[in-house]
């Protein structure tokens, strides 16, 4: 009875991770979406899409963890060779597409010249990348015309 109860319990759990894992990867392509539109309309130059860019590889990479961190609490509670084999592949193909997007990620932000960590006190979509006339992409994208 205990273990059905924890099964039940850790069942209800990935429901809720993967749900956040899945509103994670959709508002930030949302969001870089309309920022995306928003860049295009007021700015020619292709350099003002990098930090975008940028800020979808960072929604990516949260949602993926969450995603992962869903596998591995299903696979919690008495696992089979088969869901440990699965967990394996899965947390394989995951960690692959994180370390790969992280790297693009600071190859990026080298080359922009911004730092790898979002400034203190900033936190959220965006954070570490200035808004728009705050002297951030925008001022440089000015600056590039």
């Amino acid at each position: 009875m205990p273990e059905e109860l924890l099964a039940r319990a850790v069942g209800v759990l990935v429901t809720i991770v993967e749900a956040v894992g899945a509103a994670v990867i959709f508002v930030g392509a949302v969001w870089t979406a309309g920022r995306f539109v928003v860049a295009g309309i007021r700015y020619r130059s292709a350099a003002v899409f990098t930090p975008i860019r940028l800020s979808l590889g960072r929604f990516l990479t949260l949602g993926l963890e969450f995603q992962l961190a869903a596998d591995i609490l299903r696979t919690a509670v008495s696992p089979s060779f088969g869901q440990l084999g699965r967990l394996a592949a899965i947390a394989t193909i995951r960690t692959a597409l994180n370390y790969f997007l992280g790297r693009e990620i600071r190859q990026e932000q080298r080359q922009l010249g911004t730092p790898a960590e979002p400034p203190p006190g900033r936190h959220g979509p965006g954070a570490g990348t200035p808004a728009p006339g705050g002297g951030g992409e925008a001022a440089g994208a000015r600056n590039r015309r």
